[in-house]
């Protein structure tokens, strides 16, 4: 998948929150720019030439935490901040959302599996937190021409200790 149009999709499904509700979204380069009002961004920092000062995607999701955000989105989990995202779902920060690279919607567990293990979770830690943290996983697909379009949506759910998704029909 493309970043671009995860993005855009992310930032259209952002627009649709009530104006009353914070949207506190973190990336490591700001790209979601929802029209809302009440939305905050965070942007990780690479380290300086002496290679310090550096400010993680996971650290940012931890500190956003005491904005009180409503919606807390991650552009992309790539490492250990799938077990800070997934943390911050699991303990009443319910809305939030984030992207991954899959090459399609089966492959989605074994991808988070391995971002969870990255962030030292193991296996079933991962599963309970992943299927208790998101309600569908959409993904996306480039059509005939090279725009993107939803191809499927699933439901995570427990197989025995291991994370399995299910493709659900939304229309």
């Amino acid at each position: 998948m493309h970043q671009v149009e995860k993005t855009t999709l992310l930032a259209a499904l952002l627009a649709h929150v009530p104006p009353r509700e914070r949207i506190v979204t973190i990336e490591d380069v700001a790209e979601l720019h929802p029209r809302h009002p009440h939305h905050v961004s965070l942007e990780a920092r690479q380290p300086n030439l002496e290679g310090v000062g550096a400010i993680t995607v996971a650290r940012l999701v931890r500190e956003s935490l005491r904005m009180r955000p409503d919606r807390l989105i991650v552009g992309e989990c790539r490492g250990e901040e799938i077990r800070e995202l997934l943390t911050a779902l699991n303990t009443g920060h319910d809305g939030g959302a984030g992207t991954l690279h899959a090459s399609g919607l089966a492959d989605v567990p074994a991808r988070l599996e391995a971002l969870g293990a990255l962030a030292g979770m193991d296996p079933p830690a991962l599963a309970r937190q992943a299927v208790s943290a998101f309600a569908y996983v959409l993904h996306l697909v480039r059509a005939p021409g090279g725009a993107r379009r939803l191809a499927q949506v699933g439901v995570l759910r427990l197989d025995g200790e291991h994370l399995a998704i299910e493709e659900v029909q939304p229309w």
